[in-house]
């Protein structure tokens, strides 16, 4: 038998499951709260792997994603342990706003401190109470308010572990990004755990690819991991390709902007993107391209001021085979598309 893990002074003993309430900080209506813990303790040893969403208190795709991962029949086979974590940051949540009530960022408060702001406090429980016990960790995101992002993962790739979980997610598209300072994936880095984040869709808002590809990505991270018993590839497996730059476009102008090209679309150099105009069309301006690549991101609120982000693109030396990848993975995650009976009626 496994030893026990505790987590905010709660044991969990071998093959036992468990929701443990993490205290933080009470309301200044007298009202307390909890960031809200589910354990699940296999009897066979494994890895730790935590699995958490909204750190941005407005990001609820994860929260979706989180409910039915726990809801599969796998996880009573699981070896090691699932620390997963729906809503960390609890007061963005209520507000459904990205930031704290200090208007801080929790996500660059990392590693926190006992006595600092509200941000460094409920980051320090954080990393002192799950981060810390875990040997791997999910991260999943959206895009901000009015901003979307297309399935794909971001890694720091000079790790190894943390390469691996990448390219298992199996998003179409994988993101070699820095370590961003106060950032939770910096701080765990410096502990040798290895974390992936999972990016798509739009701040308060789901959508049923992104929650699908975020449930079947989190499981093949786990097969992969050897926490679940692994499978036979399918046929048209989803080959993710390594972005080696990428590039926000933004708005030479202010004014409305008429898109003209869908998340997901292969752009070339100088390619009209948009239009912007004043609401009389006297002035207007074309957004262009500045580099070949995918669209990964974009504003889906036509207002925009001038300096504003726009388009980000992701750069690719193998542009054909990434259109075939996306094309497989949409084909695979769209509900009208994927032919296989769903586990539960899609969102719509």
């Amino acid at each position: 038998m496994r030893e026990s893990i505790e987590i905010g002074g709660v044991g969990i003993k071998s093959g036992q499951q468990a929701v443990v309430e993490l205290s933080i900080p009470d309301l200044y209506t007298h009202t307390a709260l909890t960031i809200p813990v589910r354990v699940i303790h296999g009897t066979k040893p494994g890895p730790v792997l935590f699995i958490c969403a909204a750190l941005h208190g407005d990001e609820i795709i994860g929260v979706e994603i989180i409910r039915r991962l726990l809801k599969l029949k796998a996880m009573d086979r699981l070896k090691g342990t699932l620390i997963a974590v729906p809503v960390v940051n609890v007061y963005g949540f209520i507000n459904q706003s990205r930031y704290l009530p200090d208007r801080r960022d929790l996500n660059r408060s990392f590693p926190g401190s006992e006595s600092g702001s509200m941000a460094a406090r409920l980051s320090h429980v954080f990393l002192k109470e799950i981060a810390s016990k875990a040997t791997h960790g999910i991260d999943i995101h959206t895009g901000a308010i009015h901003r979307e992002n297309l399935p794909q993962v971001r890694a720091y790739l000079d790790d190894e572990e943390t390469e691996k979980m990448a390219h298992a997610f199996k998003a179409p598209v994988i993101l070699n990004t820095t370590l961003m300072e106060g950032s939770m994936r910096q701080a765990l880095e410096k502990k040798g755990i290895s974390v992936i984040v999972y990016e798509a869709g739009e701040a308060l808002r789901f959508d049923e690819v992104a929650i699908r590809a975020g449930v079947k990505g989190i499981v093949s991270v786990m097969r992969a991991l050897g926490m679940l018993p692994k499978l036979k590839p399918p046929k048209a497996d989803i080959q993710p390709l390594v972005a080696s730059s990428s590039v926000w476009v933004r708005a030479p102008q202010s004014g409305i902007l008429r898109t003209i090209v869908p998340l997901g679309a292969m752009v070339e150099e100088n390619q009209i993107l948009g239009i912007i105009a004043d609401p009389f069309g006297e002035k207007e301006e074309a957004v262009l391209a500045t580099t070949p690549g995918m669209i990964i991101g974009r504003t889906n609120i036509p207002l925009v001021n001038e300096g504003e982000a726009l388009f980000h693109i992701a750069h690719f030396r193998e542009a054909e085979t990434v259109a075939g990848t996306l094309e497989i993975f949409q084909q695979e995650m769209d509900p009208d598309t994927d032919k296989r009976t769903p586990i539960e009626p899609p969102i719509v």
